[in-house]
């Protein structure tokens, strides 16, 4: 009993340290670009594509990802999708021109999805209990706050201290070592078999649908919202999704069984996440453009001066979140979570060309913790209506539904800011106090997404039914109650 209650932490550790190694490689390509360009060549508007060519195809795999790793196993898909990126990882360090890096960094965004998705099916089949549940979905959640805070000033430090390479070779001994772990802790698990679900027209729709979608969104900036570029493809994407939905509707065999959805927990859980990560954007990216372009503040600086709010973020993850969730509710841990948050942006749209750290951008971080109450709170909500064959595809859903509110996030603040900013500027403002005003802007913009989550939240999400655990099997995992996917 004590080796299958080791393994199932070990095993934890793995998947942590895939979300760590996935959200790490999001944020420290940032700090690497310019080196990046002066050495390869790229372009100014080529030099995009570095983020684009792996969110593109993380976003848009991610359910069917999801779903495959019902079908196949979710081991399977796991240790295929470290395999891919690790390979992938070794070919961007190797990259001698553009082309072969935005090849490596697709398949990069192939081997995350395929790794991600899956992630969470693996943790709630592990820990069958609610308590050690919350535990396990509290420590994966304080990898990825890890990964995030730890993203740029390790950027620097490598691209400094060696080169850029080494953003991307640094990922090949993480992933040698989890794949050789994932093999020896993780449970083995057959899957459905392609047979109850291999439904390859509703993939194609699926798969189609997002990667468009995603592509659209994250090229707003450059062609404007009305233009015929974004309208068009907006509209291609979204038939594409609608003809996916029929499809499921219909097909013996769907690749997404709608019953899914009629989970108010599941739907609600990604509908608000969807919206909090879209306002979170404001913080995780304007403000350290802001800290840089206003304040004046080096890239070290903003990355040690945003380090209270990531410090917060995974201590609370990581020692609060579950005892709160286990006395008052993972939908009450939320909304208080929310609350927080709120209450930073409203602080922000305050701020000023002479800022001070400690006087107005501190108490911020500290508020922002709130973040460490919000995402394990939502990982137990949306994993809480499915059963344990779709627990695979609710995983894949849910860590869709946090690319596409990312993406959102960067296309709608970004955009509004960089507008507000113009037209501030065209009325002779100077350049901090135009900056200012379109962070301002986007700020407030984020406290109204983030005041919509709460009310998701609050009208939606129901406190799950707690589950008694199940059974120890042999290979390590528990068995997993089925709530009812009703409500």
């Amino acid at each position: 009993m004590s080796y299958v209650r080791n393994s199932r932490w070990t095993a934890l550790g793995v998947l942590s340290a895939t979300g760590l190694m996935t959200i790490l490689d999001g944020s420290i390509v940032t700090v690497a670009m310019p080196a990046i360009q002066r050495d390869l060549g790229f372009s100014a508007a080529g030099l995009s594509w570095i983020v684009n060519a792996y969110l593109i195809p993380f976003g848009g795999l991610l359910l069917l990802a999801g779903r495959l790793g019902d079908l196949v196993g979710r081991r399977t898909m796991f240790l295929a999708g470290n395999a891919i990126f690790t390979a992938a990882s070794l070919l961007a360090g190797a990259a001698t021109g553009p082309g072969l890096l935005i090849a490596a960094r697709f398949l990069q965004g192939v081997g995350s999805a395929l790794a991600s998705a899956v992630v969470l099916g693996i943790l709630v089949t592990l820990f069958g209990d609610p308590v050690q549940r919350a535990k396990a979905i509290a420590i994966f959640s304080f990898t990825g706050a890890a990964g995030a805070s730890i993203g740029q000033v390790l950027g620097g430090v490598l691209t400094d201290g060696l080169s850029w390479p080494w953003i991307f070779l640094i990922n090949v001994p993480i992933g040698v070592i989890t794949v050789g772990l994932a093999l020896l802790v993780l449970p083995a698990d057959r899957g459905a078999g392609l047979a109850a679900g291999a439904d390859v027209a509703g993939a194609v729709l699926v798969t189609g649908g997002l990667m468009l979608g995603i592509y659209t969104v994250v090229k707003v900036e450059e062609y404007g919202w009305l233009a015929v570029h974004t309208l068009g493809l907006g509209a291609v994407s979204l038939a594409l999704l609608a003809a996916f939905v029929v499809r499921q509707a219909t097909a013996r065999t769907p690749l997404m069984p709608l019953r899914i959805l009629r989970s108010r927990n599941v739907t609600g859980a990604n509908l608000a996440q969807m919206l909090a990560l879209s306002g979170m954007f404001a913080f995780q990216v304007l403000v350290a453009l802001y800290m840089q372009r206003v304040l004046g503040y080096g890239a070290l600086d903003t990355g040690l001066a945003m380090l209270p709010a990531a410090v917060g973020i995974g201590a609370i993850s990581l020692f609060v979140s579950a005892r709160l969730s286990a006395r008052f509710g993972a939908r009450a841990v939320l909304l208080s979570g929310l609350v927080l948050l709120i209450a930073a942006m409203l602080l922000l749209t305050r701020i000023s060309v002479n800022a001070g750290y400690l006087t107005h951008l501190l108490p911020v971080m500290v508020l922002i913790s709130g973040g460490g109450l919000v995402l394990p709170a939502l990982a137990t909500l949306g994993m809480s209506g499915a059963r344990e064959s779709d627990a695979g595809l609710a995983s894949g859903l849910f860590n869709t539904t946090q690319q596409v509110g990312m993406a959102i996030g960067v296309a709608v603040l970004s955009t509004m800011a960089a507008s507000r900013t113009g037209d501030l500027l065209a009325a002779g403002a100077g350049q901090a106090v135009a900056l200012t005003g379109g962070y301002r802007l986007a700020f407030g913009i984020s406290a109204g997404l983030l005041v919509a989550a709460f009310a998701v939240g609050l009208l939606v999400l129901r406190r799950p039914a707690a589950a008694p655990a199940g059974p120890v099997q042999g290979d390590g995992a528990a068995a997993v109650a089925e709530p009812s996917v009703s409500s």
